[in-house]
């Protein structure tokens, strides 16, 4: 699966997949796979992006707003961005950032992200 996601994100970065195609293969469950807890395991290459289905939750560890650190909670960061209320499942796009100097915390939609200084891997996300 890991393979098919590289491939499509990089027709995706290039501008070669309307959102109607990346939606019919997201329909076919050809590309979304259920989310990790983190993305610390993912985030080796700047850029990269992964589609995942994801159950939204309030608390866990979160750090950042907008962006996250490799760290975070997926679950927890996409009802903090807005993306998905908490027990419901969605597909979301993840694309690995630039990590951040500094993470600024907040609270959004019900769920608490905290302050963090510099962390090695980052992350962001958006509903699909």
């Amino acid at each position: 699966m890991k393979v098919v996601q590289e491939l499509v994100a990089h027709f995706d970065r290039q501008g070669r997949f309307s959102p109607k195609q990346i939606k019919h293969l997201l329909d076919q469950g050809m590309l979304a796979s259920e989310a990790p807890p983190t993305m610390i395991d993912l985030c080796d290459r700047t850029g990269a992006t992964f589609y995942f289905r994801v159950t939204g939750v309030n608390d866990g560890p979160l750090w950042g707003t907008d962006v996250y650190t490799g760290d975070s909670l997926l679950a927890a960061a996409v009802v903090h961005a807005g993306l998905v209320k908490i027990d419901e499942s969605a597909i979301v796009k993840v694309t690995v950032v630039e990590p951040l100097q500094q993470y600024v915390g907040s609270v959004l939609n019900g769920v608490t992200s905290h302050d963090f200084g510099a962390f090695g891997t980052a992350y962001r996300v958006e509903r699909v």
